[in-house]
């Protein structure tokens, strides 16, 4: 059979349109993945500044021309410990991941402490910043809380979320929910209460010491941060006790 002039042109025409595409693909892939290569050191130290920043926002009010390096290599010593409170030597804090982490036991855990020193005093402890994470209503949430130098009271929370419904649970992130927790203490004498978000919102809770009022509509976001809270105190609270004693020792 007679092969038509057209059809070899037709024929021609797609393999150029095939060879075309693999290439401009291949050249377009490899430049992708130089691109990727090349601004990950810039990610990874984006990604470092904003961990130091969020840590260090729960303890002191930050402005635009801080050096957030320069504050948090001056005030902030990093620690790893385990569930029974001892430090674990050869860990840093930065290379522990949370998410992986909040997935095993609380006594597998390794858990990052991160300590606020004075700027006066270097040797005297203002503060103690402990991560934590959990699930909200719709997928993770996360975040910091400063304790004040008494272990016991809480100085400030920084949380974030992944896919809370914005104008309700995601307000765990606004300024106005996060101050809703400043003063409150986790422990009850001995025995660790916690903090509870209670249902509902606009009621008085100053004068209880663990509940913090809530969130009109996002009552499961609120369980989330509540079991979250618990959850992540009860695997820091053999290192927190174990400093209170240091602490009324040294008083």
């Amino acid at each position: 059979m007679q092969t038509k002039k057209g059809d070899y042109n037709v024929r021609q025409s797609n393999l150029y349109i095939i060879i075309y595409s693999a290439i401009l693909t291949i050249v377009c892939g490899g430049l992708l993945a130089f691109a990727s290569q090349s601004l990950k050191p810039l990610q990874d130290a984006n990604v470092e500044l904003e961990r130091k920043q969020n840590i260090l926002s729960t303890v002191m009010e930050l402005k635009k021309e801080d050096d957030i390096n320069k504050i948090y290599a001056e005030r902030v010593k990093e620690l790893v410990i385990g569930f029974d409170g001892n430090v674990k030597e050869g860990v840093t804090a930065s290379s522990v991941n949370i998410s992986a982490e909040y997935k095993k036991k609380p006594e597998d855990r390794m858990l990052p402490v991160y300590e606020f020193h004075n700027q006066a005093d270097p040797a005297k402890l203002d503060h103690v910043v402990l991560p934590v994470y959990g699930f909200g209503l719709w997928n993770d949430i996360w975040g910091f809380v400063a304790l004040q130098h008494d272990l016991n009271s809480i100085e400030g929370v920084k949380f974030q979320h992944k896919g809370e419904t914005p104008g309700l649970g995601a307000r765990i992130e606004s300024e106005e929910i996060q101050n809703r927790f400043k003063g409150k203490s986790i422990f009850n004498g001995d025995v660790l209460e916690s903090v509870v978000v209670q249902k509902g919102e606009g009621n008085d809770f100053s004068n209880d010491p663990h509940k913090v009022d809530g969130m009109s509509g996002a009552t499961l976001t609120g369980k989330g941060v509540n079991n979250m809270l618990r959850d992540y105190f009860n695997s820091y609270k053999n290192y927190l006790k174990k400093n209170q004693i240091n602490l009324s020792l040294s008083l």
